[in-house]
């Protein structure tokens, strides 16, 4: 039977959760001091320890600072306002929660299914680190080199906490895999894994989306509506492109990250949250701050544990690792097996891919669908300026040359210089609308859009 011990001065608070926590087939002790606490630990030490922040002889964390560190059991805190200081704080002596007073039973519940014995987790990260050595893979991520080593050692180190992360990359770097890694290891791991990229949502239904609405909310609401917030209950919510969300938004979310708890839309019932938030940018996030894009105090929340996820072009001696990687996954769902040359390699490696892991990956299963026998070569591989392929030519059959421009005339609109510019990009990349999106520093979705709007623009060239 798992052993929890509740360190928590208010006598009434102290024995109600012992109550509810012994109806869950757990033991549970009381201590109302860190004297108490200490010698209840020498005769058992818990599964699980609800610690107080505030006691009579000193601050709960005191028993995280001991001589051997944090006590080998889940350490949750206790407190009356989780501020931004307390969880760095918490997260770096060990703890893995927190709850915030008055702390009620779903939030009891939540953490009692977590229970994880610490040993158990570290084992499962060595386990993850030797076939990292063996094979290049960390979860769902792919790399060997020392900046992926670094993203590695982040995510080993936060996985199994509640801290708010912040993931920070260009398009295409694999920061939703960065967010299911840190999902997958964590003591939530049996809970929802829920992606929302908020710049693809309307930013008139983005907050009935987020946090859901009641019937009857407004015109349209026909029925009560679930948001993201209740289908990740018990999980991870990742919410990618975090600097879309209008500020009005920002503001919302700010108060669940401090209070864990929010209203439906047209509701006034306060709402309980047992989700973990994992947000990511394509910006750079201070740069966004200035801007007016993200509020200041929201980007102090969420970057709590902030982890910088490199471009390719920064780490090439991964690149031939991902390049096989996706060639034998797409053999494996094609059922026909097929192999690099070594020029295709080395053009692979000479690339700078612009649109980054997401370009690669296109790029690969285009090479493998338009070979014609056992070997995968650099004809169909797109080709550095100086560095041509087998056939010199790049994944479109075009030089790979950077020397393409454009010119404008003093007094050309905005608008026109921005036209002409995504329509020679297009063209430079031979209509491949994901390089171009990627190389332009827009959401595909931006690209299509435009694209949509120049159809009906007279003497307007749209490749097709």
């Amino acid at each position: 039977m798992s052993h929890v011990l509740i360190i928590e001065d208010d006598r009434d608070a102290g024995e109600m959760m012992a109550l509810w926590i012994g109806t869950q087939g757990f033991s549970v002790s009381v201590a109302r001091s860190l004297r108490e606490a200490r010698a209840q630990m020498a005769l058992r030490m818990p599964d699980l320890m609800l610690l107080d922040l505030h006691l009579p002889d000193g601050s709960g964390l005191t028993l995280l600072r001991g001589e051997s560190g944090a006590p080998p059991c889940d350490v949750v805190l206790i407190t009356g306002h989780a501020t931004l200081d307390t969880s760095i704080e918490a997260l770096r002596l060990g703890a893995v929660d927190y709850l915030i007073k008055p702390v009620s039973e779903s939030q009891l519940r939540g953490v009692l299914s977590r229970i994880t014995r610490p040993g158990a987790m570290q084992a499962e990260i060595t386990g993850l680190q030797t076939e990292w050595q063996r094979t290049g893979s960390f979860g769902h991520l792919v790399g060997k080199s020392a900046a992926m080593s670094r993203v590695y050692q982040q995510i080993a180190r936060v996985a199994g906490t509640a801290i708010t992360v912040l993931i920070a990359g260009e398009s295409g770097t694999g920061k939703e895999l960065v967010a299911r890694t840190v999902h997958d290891l964590s003591r939530r791991r049996a809970g929802p894994f829920l992606a929302v990229n908020c710049g693809a949502i309307s930013p008139q239904l983005i907050e009935s989306e987020i946090f859901g609405h009641e019937k009857g909310s407004f015109t349209g609401a026909d029925r009560q509506h679930q948001g993201f917030f209740e289908r990740a209950e018990g999980g991870t919510l990742f919410l990618d492109e975090v600097t879309e969300m209008p500020l009005s938004l920002q503001v919302k979310l700010l108060r669940i990250l401090e209070t864990r708890s929010y209203m439906r839309v047209g509701s006034t019932r306060v709402l309980e949250t047992d989700v973990r938030i994992v947000a990511a940018t394509n910006r750079d996030p201070e740069q966004a701050v200035r801007s007016g894009a993200l509020r200041e105090d929201l980007f102090y929340r969420l970057n709590v544990f902030p982890v910088e996820l490199p471009p390719l072009r920064e780490r090439p001696e991964d690149v031939p690792l991902l390049a096989q990687h996706f060639l034998e996954d797409v053999a494996r769902r094609e059922g026909h097996t097929r192999v690099f040359t070594p020029a295709a390699l080395r053009a692979l490696q000479a690339y700078p891919w612009p649109g980054n892991v997401r370009e690669l990956r296109n790029a690969v299963q285009r090479a493998y669908v338009m070979a014609e026998g056992e070997e995968v070569t650099g004809e169909w591989i797109p080709a550095a300026a100086g560095h041509p392929a087998d056939a010199g030519t790049g994944a479109d059959g075009a030089q790979g040359g950077a020397g393409d421009g454009i010119r404008v005339p003093v007094g050309t609109s905005l608008a026109e210089t921005e036209r002409k510019l995504i329509l020679a990009t297009l063209g430079h990349f031979q209509n491949h609308k994901e390089r171009t999106a990627a190389a332009l520093g827009v959401s595909l979705k931006t690209l299509y859009n435009r694209l949509k709007e120049y159809e009906g623009t007279p003497a307007t060239n749209v490749p097709h």
